[in-house]
């Protein structure tokens, strides 16, 4: 009998454990190479894994909501229906197995493109393995089974709604969150995404909340202990990391009446707060690349590109940093349609690992909550990030003794003292502040 183990596999170079989301399969059911069976929940995305071989899925010995490490064994693939018995008899206590009864599901076309196994008769190596090449969820299948994110799920049996009557804007029809929140007519959640200063046209200098911000993330009841969800475990594993890297900080306040009134020009095509700061930040990093360098046990590494990532807080717990890259180079508003495009993927955990994990320095904007100040923590692997917090009215005194008002903003860098010294981060705010003081439109060309 010829047995193909389905091991649970390492979706990123971080990842250690993985949560199973929902098997897309059910024991029984027939199951062709390169063929998505299940979805995984790394530590930043959900994705879907692969079938390395052909055959029937006979057992399941991980169900839905388990959490398996790296390399484990969570299902069984055999070569036959015939063999399928075999197994069942065979399956540990706790594993689903295929119903003696139940005839093999219809074989579904196999992906265009299906990634080459490793032998399956003896377990993965100790270092974790390449991430699979994840593919978008199937659409809805002949037997009528639908693609649904987690989240949707869960939202879905809180506000009644029925599922069944749902068309997904996700890939391929998949219902995500968003769809279920439409159909109960309430207002669509977004992740908080900083979207930094606001137009200086607003009314008292007030700085708006998003439109239906909550107070604050809240994931539990008073007297409730919830567990850390694999993202929020992930998170904390950073910056546990980031405790032993020695930092430091160093602040600077930027008047940005010619940032705000640029905006306003822009933001009808498109154009985002944030697309424009991470545009002024990545222009002046190119310039700095002491600053965008990072500590290796080589030493220290000045990386090809400027790939600023941008801190995400996830409603669900967690947080994510969408890459935008080489956004030194992109113009100004194809930076903005790909920002967008991260941030709606990121809502359904559809980023792929590149895409969150390859960022060479750190935006981490608040100033969408009014935030005066404040300090953000190093994320591993990079050598500094930029907390942003709001653009407010402040009475200033010019080198002429005069008295103005001006709006200004307070960003603060965290560096790797390692590779960054203070006369390297000053010297880049100094840059960044000139920039966006005096010639933000240069942004555009």
């Amino acid at each position: 009998m010829a047995t193909h183990d389905i091991f649970m596999p390492a979706l990123s170079s971080t990842m250690t454990e993985g949560k199973i989301v929902e098997w897309l399969k059910k024991p029984g059911d027939k199951v062709a190479r390169g063929e998505s069976v299940l979805v995984v929940e790394s530590d930043k995305a959900d994705m879907d894994v692969e079938s390395f071989n052909d055959g029937f899925l006979a057992s399941v010995l991980m169900p839905a909501g388990s959490t398996a490490p790296v390399g484990e064994t969570i299902g069984l693939i055999v070569e036959s229906e015939a063999e399928i018995a075999e197994v069942q008899a065979k399956a540990p206590s706790g594993a689903v197995a295929a119903p003696a009864s139940a005839p093999p599901a219809a074989a579904a076309p196999s992906a265009p493109t299906p990634v080459p196994s490793a032998p399956v008769s003896s377990p993965p190596p100790a270092p974790a393995p390449p991430a699979p090449a994840a593919v978008p969820a199937p659409a809805p299948t002949g037997t009528g089974r639908l693609i649904v994110s987690p989240r949707a799920k869960k939202l879905a049996a809180q506000m009644g709604v029925d599922l069944s009557s749902l068309r997904g804007s996700g890939p391929n029809g998949r219902i995500q969150a968003e769809d279920v929140e439409r159909a109960a007519g309430r207002p669509v959640s977004v992740p908080q995404v900083g979207e930094g200063t606001a137009p200086a046209a607003l009314a008292g200098g007030a700085v708006p909340a998003p439109p239906s911000a909550p107070a604050g993330n809240s994931f539990g009841r008073p007297g409730e202990t919830v567990p850390f969800n694999t993202l929020q475990a992930a998170v904390n594993r950073n910056m546990e990391a980031s405790l032993a890297v020695p930092s430091f900080r160093v602040g600077y306040t930027i008047t940005t009446d010619k940032l705000d009134a640029f905006y306003k020009q822009v933001k009808p095509k498109g154009v985002t707060m944030t697309a424009l700061l991470a545009k002024a930040v990545a222009v002046t990093l190119a310039r700095h690349p002491q600053v965008n360098a990072a500590t290796t046990q080589a030493g220290m590494a000045y990386p090809a590109d400027v790939n600023v990532a941008v801190a995400v807080a996830m409603e669900d717990g967690g947080l994510i940093t969408p890459v935008l890259r080489q956004a030194d180079r992109i113009d100004l508003y194809e930076l903005s349609r790909q920002w967008g495009d991260l941030v709606k993927r990121s809502r359904s955990k559809q980023l792929q690992p590149e895409e969150y994990s390859t960022g060479t320095f750190t935006l981490s904007n608040l100033g969408m909550f009014g935030v005066d100040r404040f300090d953000a923590i190093l994320p591993p692997g990079t050598g500094a990030i930029l907390a942003v917090a709001a653009s407010r009215p402040t009475v200033v005194a010019a080198k002429d003794g005069s008295i103005a008002v001006k709006r200004q903003m307070q960003v603060n860098l965290t560096a790797d003292h390692r590779v960054i010294y203070g006369a390297d981060g000053a010297a880049f705010l100094k840059d960044l502040a000139e920039l966006i003081e005096t010639r933000p439109e240069s942004l555009a060309l």
